[in-house]
């Protein structure tokens, strides 16, 4: 797990735009790095419209917006089109990413457990560290409660 004021892992994923995206290349800037579960579900399209409809306030802030979950790129691709997301989504297929931050987890859902993501987010300064980690986010006022963290 990683501490407040400690490095934030770095980590190289590919975008929903097929290019090569690692945390140290926006140095300089903060960024909002939250995983999700899955795309196109109700609980991921409420947390990824909360920040798409508060977009001018991140861009205010001069904020990076990466949202990771396990699906494909082509997945990502489909979700940011149909719900018009204008931040960047990762592929992280073999979850070895949501794995250094402490967020793939044993999971239960009526009466099975399995291995998925927790829906969090980790606010990193423009130093690579961490400023908060955010677990068990509410979707419906995650983009709010980000908001709270990041400088204004």
């Amino acid at each position: 797990m990683i501490e407040k004021g400690r490095p934030a892992p770095d980590f190289t994923l590919t975008s929903d735009a097929g290019e090569t995206v690692t945390l140290s290349q926006f140095r300089g800037s903060p960024v909002v790095l939250y995983f999700y579960p899955r795309d196109d579900t109700p609980g991921c399209t409420t947390q990824a419209c909360g920040i798409r409809d508060s977009w001018d306030e991140f861009e205010k802030r001069g904020a990076v917006v990466l949202g990771v979950s396990p699906d494909s790129e082509s997945s990502h691709v489909k979700f940011k089109q149909k719900f018009g997301l204008p931040f960047t989504l990762l592929a992280d297929s073999d979850h070895a990413t949501a794995e250094a931050y402490g967020v793939w987890v044993e999971k239960k859902n009526y009466g099975k457990t399995y291995m998925g993501v927790e829906r969090s987010t980790f606010v990193i300064d423009g130093d690579g560290k961490l400023v908060k980690a955010m677990r068990k986010v509410k979707p419906d006022t995650h983009a709010a409660d980000v908001l709270a963290v990041l400088p204004e």
